[in-house]
């Protein structure tokens, strides 16, 4: 019986579809609509990419010099980071379409 050897073939990736999402959401302190934000951003992860996922909270109270390298205007401000195209969005993230449509999770109607 002769033994053959096979090789594992890379696997190809989808540059939409990245290994790990980048996200970074830029906050004004613990405030009521900041905190609602987060929840909502996680919420979503935690539904629509289960460990590919990476949150950074930027608190622009703390760390005001940060807005500028993502533009910031307004708080709470999203920023998807990767994959590309960078994409922003700006609010408490509580308008579930809008937040898919933004991430490009979604295609818009």
């Amino acid at each position: 019986m002769t033994k053959t050897k096979t090789r594992a073939r890379p696997r190809k990736t989808d540059p939409r579809k990245p290994a790990v999402w980048n996200l970074r959401l830029y906050v004004a302190g613990q405030t009521p609509k900041s905190l609602r934000a987060f929840a909502n951003l996680k919420a979503l992860c935690e539904e629509r990419m289960k460990g590919r996922y990476r949150i950074e909270v930027i608190d622009l109270m703390k760390n005001p010099q940060l807005a500028r390298g993502d533009q910031i205007v307004a708080i709470p401000t999203l920023v998807r980071r990767i994959p590309l195209p960078l994409r922003t969005i700006i609010g408490d993230l509580s308008d579930s379409v809008r937040l898919l449509v933004g991430l490009d999770l979604r295609k818009a109607d």
